[in-house]
């Protein structure tokens, strides 16, 4: 009697602990995410040369973008780790904002590609879609192709007893609430077609702008630097399709290992969600030489005013 009492115990308690364990690794993570989002856009905000520039304007885009699908996405993970239910039409919502962002997270980076692409062919007369006047349009044209393709797979699901199902509490995870085959079915054709397109799109932009190097009589290093930047969006590009593979991997893992599912889907998680969105402004941000200049400033501030509190209280000790 006292061992089958003391098992469910010790069960809850290893539970409580995966739990706060997966917690306390994600939130400090997430909170270090924010502040370099925060500083990002403080300085794109407060100086003009980055508001004049299609550039900035498209980084600062992928940041704001970035930002709300990583909000979305970590409330959704503390929800289903804490095994939170509720209707499906506050669930919805939730779910379409974190896969709309996903999904446009892989369009804007090849848009960043491209733009480099013609800052590099076309370096006096720009295209007037791509000037910095413009850039919104090509922004919210990337914002309302994601929106669609989220509708779609929505409207894609079973409608038998629609209302009665909106009030249904359930734990909100996309592989509950859109789980019929044929929203599974379009969910694959998008992203397949979204890789697809956005990695020939990286592609074709490195392939011209090397070729056109040894054409153009340009600076030799601002080329170089275009192309490894190109380099850099086909290596986000890379984490964030791996998330596609989700399904896949959690299915050999279980197969080839004694992790538990939770484990899996967190180890996924944290990998191919929060990684890649960690590294946008260390990549776009930090890597840039204007950016990087504002940053040390920024810093250099900060822990000047930090030494001042930190020397009285050692005095005063």
């Amino acid at each position: 009697m006292l061992n089958l009492t003391e098992h469910p115990v010790n069960a809850t308690s290893y539970i409580d602990l995966s739990v706060i364990i997966k917690v306390c690794a994600v939130f400090p993570f997430f909170c270090i995410f924010l502040c370099c989002i925060v500083v990002m856009l403080y300085i794109f905000a407060s100086h003009r040369q980055f508001l004049d520039s299609s550039r900035y304007i498209l980084f600062a885009s992928m940041l704001i973008n970035d930002t709300v699908q990583l909000l979305f996405a970590v409330l959704l993970f503390f929800l289903v780790m804490g095994q939170v239910k509720f209707a499906l039409v506050y669930c919805f919502p939730l779910l379409f904002i974190s896969t709309a962002t996903f999904r446009n997270t892989a369009l804007i980076l090849a848009t960043m590609s491209l733009e480099r692409y013609v800052a590099i062919i076309y370096p006096l007369q720009c295209p007037p879609a791509w000037r910095s006047d413009r850039i919104w349009i090509i922004i919210l044209s990337l914002w309302l192709l994601s929106c669609i393709c989220g509708i779609i797979v929505c409207s894609t699901g079973e409608q038998k007893n629609a209302v009665d199902n909106f009030y249904i509490p359930v734990v909100c995870a996309d592989s509950i609430v859109n789980s019929s085959p044929i929203q599974t079915l379009f969910k694959s054709f998008i992203n397949i077609l979204c890789f697809a397109a956005v990695a020939v799109i990286i592609l074709f932009t490195y392939v011209r702008i090397l070729l056109e190097t040894r054409k153009l009589r340009q600076d030799r290093t601002s080329v170089s630097k275009a192309m490894n930047t190109v380099l850099l969006h086909g290596f986000q590009l890379l984490l964030c399709m791996l998330a596609f593979t989700i399904p896949i991997t959690e299915s050999l893992i279980v197969l080839y290992t004694n992790w538990q599912r939770k484990d899996i889907a967190f180890f996924n998680f944290f990998c191919f969600v929060l990684i890649p969105r960690f590294l946008s402004p260390l990549i776009y941000g930090f890597r840039d030489q204007s950016f990087r200049n504002y940053i040390e400033v920024i810093f250099i501030c900060c822990s000047n005013r930090v030494k001042p509190g930190v020397s009285s209280l050692i005095q005063n000790k």
